[in-house]
This record gives structure tokens, C-alpha cells and sequence, in this order.
């Protein structure tokens, strides 16, 4: 939008401090000095020569108002100085005028712009901006409901999803640097390139507020690395999905839980940044269950399993175990089964509660089995007392764990050519997790002395899968 050289004032009328520069506006008009006012609301309270209806708020966006009133001199087409609010002096030397409103106050604040109210800033700019989302738009007919149209168009994880309206998509764009057309990866199964705007359609889709949109993008970028194996993640007949893991200053930024009932609901954060990943799997790459995704039996954790480390402890946390700082802010993802609880009431010394986890460790996949996934272990509150009071460090735990899973029972080489003829002839003692199997993760309720156990899909081979981790 081109605006004439002059002065241009932009002003509403619920707004006391454009009611008090009144006078003034007229006073200026009065002196024969050229301005024009955009009136945001109604006109009818000032009567100058030139007015011209702002209630579209057209050019209040592309002057980009935040405070009427507002003074901008525009000379060769440019903006050279800007006036907001009222202040006498700044006012005078502004017009070049000695003796306006001599009065009034000296000073008074303006009020907010309707042009950037919630969400008014996001519609202007939809309407306004030329802003290019790279993807088809949907014309919803006025009688059909959209969140039922959601479920026709198989959007749906089962659970309702927000509509990804134009300017909430927009929102959420503006919550991160990244272009909406960068490609994030390949999102399988069908190996659809997945672009910034598809995750921010999804995100929006699973509840999330724009602040947790870094989080989503580094979730998704951790997922589509090759690494993780999401596309055999999720043919698998097992039951597992991906799980988040989020580290660093940002869990304290959008309100996450580490603590009390973390991995179940109530957390807005927890909730929707995973299922923003899981959608993504769902809407962009197909993976819909039945169909591509064969697990037998399924899993909670396939709507979505996202939490925060608790950083409070004398232990390094995950993120600073793959050399990223604490005061950084990173995701990791994991395969993940649903949780197995451990509950060791009478152990006073490490050694105890590592027999104890070891015992329910044990018993993953199948008590026999060794090598066939590997296991995250919540660390809660009370056990992890234990173990810090007795000076253990993570790596002395892990350590001791791994000495207590030798089990009798078949390397059944689950990601590996090799077959094994007679089961019964490799009954040895084995270990029964891989050496890097095992990761450790200090969470949950102060109230129990009670850790949990999540295993996960295939470890690391040709078809299995390792953690990621990415810093937002």
C-alpha cells in the first residue's frame, strides 16, 4: 500500500488520548498544515477535511501501528519520522509549531492499536500480506462443523483437532526463523517431503501454542533422521512409538511437567507437542494405523509421549550426555513401549534399587531374550536420592545395571542375518542389553519410591532404531 507525501495521523475514538489531542488535530488543520487521518474505529468525533476509513485496518498494518495516536511524516514515498502518544514538545517540534495544545497535559500515553490485538495482527496479514502458506486451502461450507469436517478428511488421531485456520498457522510460523517452504525431510511411509508450514498445520492441529513450535521442529527433524528409523518404527508389528524427551531452559519457558503424573495427562505442553509429531506421521507421511502401521496391539504412546528431564540433580542430564550445554535447550527422541513401574520401598543403598530395576529389566521382550531393544529408565525422586547420597553418578548406575542383566537366555540377533538353528544350545550368560542399551532420566513425583521403565522398539542394526538428539 503507497502512501501520499505528508503527515499522516492515525487515531480511534476508544482511545482517551486521541479523544484529548482532538483540539489539536483541528488546531493543525486550522494553521493550514496538510494532514490526513486514518480513523481506526469511527470518524464522527472529529470532522477535518481529510479522513479516511481505517476500520479495515489496511493501513494501519502496512504503517504498522502498534499505539494511536500516531504521527508519521512520509516524504519520497519513505517514512522519515514517527510521533506516538501525546507529548507536547516532541508535538511542537514535530509540526514545527509553536503554541499547540498549550492546554493540555504534558504528556500522555497513547492506547494499543486495533491492528495488533490478539490475533487481529495474524488475520491483517493473511488478508493483507500476500502471505504464501505452500499449501492447498480448504473452503469449509458455512453449515458444516470443522472440527467434524477434521474427522471426515481423516486429520484425526481419534481425538478431536483444532481447525489450522489461516492466521493460527500464521501464528504459529512467526514462532520460529525458519522459512515455511525448508523442507524438514522425508516423512515416511510414503516419503512425502515435509515442509516448515506442514508441521506448523499440524502442530496447530494438536493443540500446541506457538511458543512450543521450536520444540515440534526439533522433534520432527529428530524423528527424520535416519538414524531413528521411523519408517520401520512404525510398520513394526510391536507396539512402540516415538517418544520426546526435552531438555534445557525451554522446558521452563512453555510450562512442561518433569515432575508429578509426567508422562500422563493434564500438561498442555507434554500433550500436544507429541501428538504434533505423531500427526505429522499421520498427515503428511500416511502412517495410518491398520495401514502402513501394523502394530499389533499399539500403544497410549502413539497419540503422543512428550516430557521434560528434571535439571535439578546432581546428575548430567541427557542432552549434556550428547554434548550439548545445559544452558541449551534440545529434544531427543526415543522408541518407546508404554511404562513399567518399579516400586523398591526398602532399599536404603544403590546397590538394592539397582537389583531391584535390574529384576524388572529383566523382563522385557521376554525374560530369555537379550539384545532385542533397549530401555529408558525415569529415575524418580526418592530412588534417585538414594543413589546421590550415596555419591553414585549416573555412569556408576548404568554401570552397576549392566553388571546385574546378565541373564541365561538366546542373543536371538534380532537385527542382525544371522539365524540361530537350536535356540536351546545358546542358553549362556549374556548380557541383556547392548553397552549404550541403557539411558538414564531423572523425573517424576517427589511422593513414592517408585521409577519407571519405558522399553522400546529394535536396537540399533539394520532395521532398528537409535535415540536422536537435536538442539532447538
Amino acid at each position: 500500500m503507497q502512501f501520499d507525501d505528508g503527515i499522516i495521523a492515525v487515531v480511534k475514538k476508544d482511545c482517551p488520548t486521541c479523544i484529548l489531542i482532538e483540539p489539536v488535530l483541528k488546531d493543525i488543520e486550522d494553521r493550514g498544515l496538510h494532514i490526513t487521518i486514518f480513523f481506526q474505529d469511527e470518524s464522527d468525533f472529529l470532522s477535518t477535511s481529510k479522513n479516511i476509513d481505517d476500520t479495515s485496518l489496511e493501513a494501519s498494518y502496512f504503517l504498522n501501528i502498534e499505539t494511536v495516536p500516531s504521527l508519521i511524516k512520509i516524504e519520497k514515498g519513505e517514512e522519515t519520522t514517527r510521533v506516538v502518544g501525546w507529548e507536547r514538545v516532541e508535538w511542537q517540534e514535530f509540526f514545527e509549531e509553536q503554541g499547540l495544545g498549550m492546554g493540555l497535559p504534558d504528556w500522555k500515553p497513547g492506547c494499543g492499536s486495533l491492528s495488533v490485538e490478539e490475533g487481529v495482527l495474524e488475520r491483517l496479514a493473511v488478508k493483507f500480506g500476500g502471505v504464501d502458506f505452500y499449501s492447498r486451502k480448504l473452503k469449509i461450507p458455512s453449515l458444516v462443523d470443522d472440527i467434524e469436517y477434521c474427522y471426515e478428511q481423516g486429520w484425526t488421531d481419534g481425538l478431536p483437532v483444532i481447525p489450522p485456520t489461516e492466521e493460527r498457522v500464521l501464528k504459529m510460523l512467526n514462532a520460529s526463523p525458519r522459512l515455511p517452504n525448508e523442507i524438514m525431510g522425508s516423512v515416511p511411509p510414503h516419503s512425502v517431503n515435509c515442509p516448515v508450514v506442514k508441521v506448523a498445520i499440524n502442530a496447530v492441529m494438536a493443540g500446541c501454542k506457538p511458543e512450543y513450535f521450536p520444540i515440534v521442529l526439533a522433534a520432527v527433524e529428530a524423528a527424520l533422521d535416519d538414524r531413528f528409523c521411523l519408517g520401520g518404527l512404525l510398520a513394526t508389528t510391536w507396539f512402540s512409538g516415538p517418544m520426546v524427551v526435552v531438555n534445557g531452559p525451554i522446558r521452563e519457558a512453555v510450562d512442561m511437567n518433569w515432575s508429578g503424573n509426567l508422562l500422563g495427562q493434564g500438561n498442555r505442553a507434554n500433550a500436544t507437542i507429541g501428538r504434533a509429531l505423531q500427526l505429522v506421521v499421520r498427515n503428511v507421511g500416511g502412517g495410518h494405523p491398520k495401514g502402513t502401521d501394523q502394530s499389533t496391539f499399539g500403544t497410549p504412546v502413539k497419540y503422543g509421549l512428550c516430557f521434560a528431564e528434571d535439571e535439578e540433580t546432581p546428575w548430567t542430564t541427557l542432552a549434556e550426555d550428547q554434548g550439548i550445554a545445559r544452558d541449551r535447550s534440545a529434544v531427543t527422541v526415543f522408541s518407546a513401549d508404554g511404562p513399567l513401574g518399579c516400586v523398591d520401598q526398602n532399599s536404603r543403598a544403590p546397590e538394592g534399587v539397582v537389583e531391584s530395576l535390574a529384576g524388572s529389566l529383566r523382563s522385557i521382550n521376554h525374560v530369555e531374550m537379550a539384545n532385542a531393544s533397549d530401555a529408558v529408565i525415569l529415575i524418580g525422586p526418592e530412588h534417585g536420592r538414594v543413589f546421590d547420597l550415596a555419591g553414585w553418578s549416573k555412569a556408576d548406575t548404568v554401570s552397576a545395571l549392566h553388571e546385574n542383566l546378565f541373564i541365561d537366555g538366546a542373543d536371538l540377533g534380532m537385527t542382525s542375518d544371522e539365524v540361530i538353528e537350536d535356540l536351546a544350545q545358546s542358553k549362556n550368560k549374556i548380557p541383556k542389553f547392548r553397552e549404550e542399551g541403557l539411558q538414564l532420566i531423572r523425573a517424576g513425583g517427589d511422593a513414592g519410591l517408585f521409577s519407571a521403565i519405558i522399553p522400546g522398539w529394535l536396537m540399533k542394526g539394520e532395521l532398528g532404531t537409535d535415540p536422536v538428539t537435536k538442539e532447538i
